[in-house]
């Protein structure tokens, strides 16, 4: 079972397809989850603890908006653990937007510059692309199970 960061990291399309094929998908949901559920985290809107901005500050520098910081907080340590990556790019809002523009960008790039392996797709247009999309994406969860088999040989 290898770690995939999906992006968008709140798609739960792509969530669903990781988990499917046997892998861990490393998404928003499952960390905001813990986060909500945490003992000794304040209600929202304070849902972070005091050592959450500065762990931002690993991901992005200080001049750049606390919100990029905020959100990188929480998608750097996935981005960190992941052993594997699937971006797809130019996807709608409603497939799963992150809501900032800079954090998005800082995203993919931090995921490119990991020495993992990584599925960049665009988002489907039509019911032909749809296919191809969730071919690709298969293709590449199956060979992540493959290249584990044969490590752990």
């Amino acid at each position: 079972m290898v770690k995939v960061i999906i992006y968008p990291t709140n798609s739960l399309i792509l969530s669903d397809l990781v988990e499917r094929f046997g892998h861990t998908p490393l998404a928003m949901m499952e960390k905001i989850k813990e986060k909500i559920s945490t003992v000794g985290v304040d209600s929202p809107p304070l849902n972070i603890t005091p050592e959450e901005p500065k762990m931002g500050l690993k991901y992005a520098a200080v001049e750049v908006p606390a919100g990029v910081r905020g959100r990188m907080a929480i998608v750097g340590p996935m981005i960190d653990e992941a052993e594997a990556g699937i971006i797809v790019n130019e996807s709608p809002m409603a497939f799963g937007c992150m809501g900032c523009a800079r954090t998005n960008e800082l995203t993919k790039f931090l995921i490119r510059d990991r020495d993992i392996p990584v599925l960049e797709v665009d988002y489907p247009e039509d019911e032909d692309e749809a296919r191809e999309f969730v071919y690709k994406i298969a293709e590449f969860l199956g060979s992540l199970s493959k290249d584990e088999k044969e490590g752990q040989e």
